[in-house]
């Protein structure tokens, strides 16, 4: 049998990555050590970390320990929700030339959607809000609105991949996988990353949303649910007891780890052993972390527990807080499932589709917000609320109020984990039709997010298919500097 190695290779590796490997190497090892004791990783990947494939440690100093991010799944309307645009109102229904490229193309002029409620002012800083967000309106002083964020699709699928890992492509690691690899997990009884689905499901594309890419499997995002079990097929079959269960993974293990050590590189068998621990651990360690009933009735109240209309996201988002409390790093909640009329793609009423949502989601989640400030938790959890894109100023059919899908210009809002409350950043036009001052990439937010945790965004990389990998691009980008205190 021929056991040649391909040319190029020296021990199954490509030159670069030999090289790579040597370089840092001997550092990497003693560094590792150090860190660990400071527990600066998690103990379940603690070896892997040893490998100088590896990030390197942080210079920054971290303002947040765990984000919240707030998924809008289908393109919330910026110019209905917090981009404020009077003379949108006047022009309802006339046709006019303005340049857009959505779901149904590229086109020069369009049919106006006037706005259909009236905005506000709110909070110290007298932002600008939508009568669709009477409770989030509160917590506008708490709160930074980025207004002119762009993306590079304007279509969901590629969209949802942009937004969640920084590729239109699929096959790259997720937002909390990166956080997830470059920090490690405060709780190793507990997943570092979790996702929260809406009720009717998930959205396009799945699983690749919430990924790890070419990282390691043990990084991706474990799906929780927010009543009944938190996690499927968790419990015990045959009513094995935790003793004959120990012994069990035990043997596994032993097995695993020997099959592993004939193996040079098997990061897939590794996370199956990983995931073992960790599920034992959970069958403990998860009842408690979801149980939502234990909390006081003011508390639930809050979050809208209990009433109809918002109890499944008030759930997830008191489910958020609790998780935050217990160290889970990163945590997405989506708001909108796959089908259209289950998400905020209004293509056809919009009115119908925004007060459904909108009433869905306002006051959980300014019940997070206030229930994190008063426990003093805000400080360190940073929220991030947004959608893969926005929304035109025109409609994308002839007759109907929808509005066609808009990447060049929409709002995100971030809160928490040291960002500027009750300011705001960028614009689009006076229709809204795409950003025109401080315009923002899906890479600058990114940038922004590991920059509160602590890691520099041009520095984390993954060392794969010969490249140092980033999550922003090899390119780099930079964090928006205006919305951080």
């Amino acid at each position: 049998m021929n056991t040649r190695l391909p040319i190029g290779t020296f021990c199954g590796r490509t030159r670069r990555e030999f090289l790579h490997n040597i370089a840092g190497g001997f550092a990497s090892v003693a560094l590792t050590g150090m860190l660990a004791e400071q527990g600066f990783f998690h103990s379940a990947s603690a070896a892997e970390f040893a490998n100088p494939l590896h990030p390197k440690p942080s210079m920054l100093k971290p303002k947040a320990k765990s984000v919240i991010f707030l998924f809008m799944y289908g393109g919330p309307s910026h110019m209905d929700t917090f981009d404020y645009k009077p003379k949108l109102y006047p022009l309802d229904g006339k046709t006019i030339e303005v340049k857009t490229f959505g779901r149904g193309g590229k086109k020069n002029e369009g049919r106006v959607v006037g706005p259909k409620w009236s905005f506000s002012p709110y909070g110290q800083c007298g932002k600008m809000v939508s009568e669709l967000f009477p409770n989030l309106g509160g917590c506008v002083d708490d709160m930074a609105f980025i207004h002119s964020m762009t993306a590079d699709s304007p279509i969901h699928g590629s969209a949802m991949l942009m937004m969640n890992s920084g590729s239109l492509q699929s096959g790259k690691p997720s937002l909390g996988s990166w956080v997830n690899y470059g920090l490690g997990s405060l709780n190793s009884n507990l997943p570092g990353y979790v996702v929260m689905l809406d009720k009717t499901g998930g959205p396009i594309s799945g699983a690749k949303n919430w990924s790890s890419g070419y990282m390691p499997a043990s990084f991706q995002g474990t799906v929780f649910r927010a009543k009944g079990e938190p996690i499927l097929n968790l419990k015990n079959v045959n009513n094995i007891d935790r003793v004959e269960q120990r012994t069990l993974l035990d043997t596994l293990r032993s097995m695993n780890e020997g099959h592993l050590k004939s193996r040079f590189d098997n990061s897939n068998l590794s996370a199956r052993i990983a995931s073992f621990e960790l599920a034992y651990k959970m069958q403990s360690t998860a009842p408690e972390a979801i149980d939502i009933d234990s909390e006081p009735d003011h508390v639930k109240n809050l979050y809208g527990i209990n009433q109809p209309r918002t109890d499944d996201f008030g759930r997830k988002c008191l489910l958020a807080r609790r998780l935050v409390e217990r160290g889970v790093r990163f945590i997405q909640l989506y708001s909108g499932g796959a089908h259209n009329d289950d998400n905020w793609d209004a293509h056809g009423d919009l009115q119908k589709n925004h007060e459904y949502h909108a009433g869905n989601t306002d006051l959980p989640i300014a019940g997070l917000i206030k229930d994190l400030k008063q426990r003093g938790l805000l400080d360190e959890t940073l929220i991030v609320w947004g959608g893969e894109f926005g929304r035109q100023p025109t409609a994308e059919y002839a007759q109907g109020t929808g509005r066609d899908h808009n990447s060049y210009g929409f709002t995100m809002w971030m809160a928490g984990g040291g960002i500027k409350g009750g300011s705001s950043v960028g614009e689009t036009d006076e229709l809204g039709s795409r950003a025109v001052s401080n315009r923002f990439h899906v890479k600058n937010l990114h940038a922004t997010i590991l920059n509160q945790l602590g890691l520099d965004p041009n520095y984390l990389s993954y060392f794969y298919n010969g490249l140092d990998q980033k999550l922003v691009g090899v390119e780099g980008a930079d964090p928006i500097s205006q919305i951080i205190a």
